[in-house]
């Protein structure tokens, strides 16, 4: 971190502005909001200049610089053209412990003024170490509508509330829960911000849940980006999150800092936690009057054992919400540049999981055999020899395209194309691992064409699929689509 982002109360304080056109004018502007005591010294000013000067009872020297201006400065600016003397100003300023800002000079500077938007007295600035302030108003600009007008009426009201809430809720946990009901409603109902204490806590106690409660979230399939807006609303507001193994790093990132994280993840030969003790650690922590949130990859009821984990929620009571994820098959076919569908290629998409070891009797092959058909294969890499044989003697064409999708959506993925009895020989030959999807069909091949994933490693082991499937040359779906 090149620069250390610090806010400092200017109010009353000594500043000194080198300079007196329209740069030194938008620079004295800043400070003036802030109530510094500004003097400003230059041979001429604008009009501008002159006219805040008189409007605010500005000190101006109309004069040449000298360092003793500097003598009683907290800060100084540097606002001229003139790159002789913005060094003078540096200089000068740095030999005393001043902080000073030289226009368009980093290497000048001891300090940058950053991209504001104010909601005062909430601040929040975007920097971008001084190397493009242009891009900086421009991330201003984009985040400014996400904050609401009244945020600043927000915080003066907190600021009035926060000794009567550390003298009604003396708990930690009866205090945060207090406050985020209390911030969530004021945003969005001004005649709440409007409410006296007691009010407002009459109406928390009418309205505040009297146990806790599971939130069962679905994390998507591994791109952080890929996160629900609801979803990353409750990770922020969660206490305890209890999350897959195979959860990603930067969704983590997401949750609130003080929350605990719990993992329970399950991988294949390597059961940390069993689903029974899960069931049990859901019901303890909500009976407790926590915030829980059962964070799960993909999407929770889409092979994420989210129905098993809610029929315990309901038998013991304890309220329960569902937020749905973007679910591996389509996250990662997405990525991959695969479409699931076609109108003329493939009619049908069917997901299945093929980790168990009676899945070969209990799937219906023949079904999952017919041709123009997508099949998402979950959690299949241990009984890949499997699938490919039991696809084949059932009916599907031997050259069907396939592709293996490895931590689809992340900067490590992988896609591997190629065809359906080649199957075992790619999981061995490029030493696939898990987290992989496997997809089986003929719109497998567009990953060679539709890959859009820049960060995607593609490996195409068979290019020449050839035409002995019943749908016909493949070249042919990729004109169609």
């Amino acid at each position: 971190m090149e620069y250390f982002p610090i806010t400092v109360k200017l109010q009353e304080q000594p500043c000194l502005i080198v300079g007196g056109g329209e740069i030194a004018c938008r620079k004295l502007k800043s400070l003036l909001k802030a109530d510094a005591k500004v003097s400003l010294v230059a041979l001429e000013f604008s009009e501008e200049v002159l006219a805040l000067a008189k409007q605010r009872g500005l000190k101006l020297y109309q004069e040449p610089f000298r360092e003793y201006l500097l003598d009683d400065a907290y800060l100084a600016v540097a606002a001229t053209d003139i790159k002789e003397l913005n060094q003078q100003v540096s200089v000068a300023a740095r030999s005393r412990n001043i902080w000073v800002n030289v226009v368009d000079d980093l290497e000048l500077s001891t300090f940058i003024m950053p991209a504001i938007i104010d909601r005062s007295p909430l601040l929040v600035a975007v920097s971008t170490g001084g190397v493009s302030p242009v891009l900086a108003r421009k991330i201003r600009e984009t985040i400014e509508w996400l904050f609401p007008k009244n945020l600043g009426g927000l915080l003066r009201r907190l600021k009035q509330f926060r000794p009567l809430v550390k003298k009604k809720f003396p708990s930690l946990k009866n205090k945060r829960d207090f406050s985020e009901w209390y911030i969530e409603n004021a945003i969005e109902n001004n005649d709440v911000l409007s409410q006296g204490f007691s009010d407002v806590v009459s109406m928390y106690e009418r309205q505040a849940e009297p146990v806790g409660k599971v939130y069962l979230v679905g994390a998507g399939p591994g791109d952080a980006e890929l996160l629900t807006v609801k979803a990353l609303k409750v990770l922020q507001k969660a206490d305890i999150v209890l999350h897959d193994a195979l959860v990603s790093d930067d969704i983590l990132e997401q949750v609130r800092r003080d929350a605990t994280l719990v993992n329970v993840g399950k991988r294949a030969k390597k059961h940390s936690v069993v689903q029974t003790e899960t069931n049990r650690l859901l019901v303890h922590y909500a009976n407790q009057g926590l915030t829980v949130v059962r964070l799960k990859g993909g999407d929770p009821f889409i092979y994420g054992r989210g129905g098993e984990e809610l029929l315990q929620l309901v038998q013991a009571g304890v309220n329960y919400e569902v937020i749905p994820g973007i679910t591996a098959a389509s996250g990662c076919s997405s990525y991959a540049g695969i479409p699931l569908t076609h109108r003329e290629y493939s009619q049908t998409v069917m997901f299945i999981t093929a980790h168990c070891k009676n899945s070969e009797d209990s799937l219906n092959w023949q079904s999952l055999a017919r041709e123009q058909q997508t099949v998402v294969v979950y959690m299949g890499l241990l009984r890949n020899e499997t699938l490919s044989e039991q696809l084949i003697k059932h009916g599907r064409n031997a050259s069907t395209p396939i592709a293996l999708i490895e931590n689809g959506t992340l900067p490590q993925q992988r896609v591997i194309t190629g065809v359906l009895k080649d199957l075992p020989l790619l999981v061995r030959q490029h030493d696939i691992v898990s987290p992989s999807l496997i997809v089986i069909g003929e719109v497998a091949v567009l990953a060679n064409d539709l890959g859009w994933f820049e960060k995607s490693q593609l490996i195409t082991s068979n290019s020449h699929f050839n035409d002995t499937c019943p749908s016909g040359q493949y070249h042919d779906i990729k004109e169609a689509i």
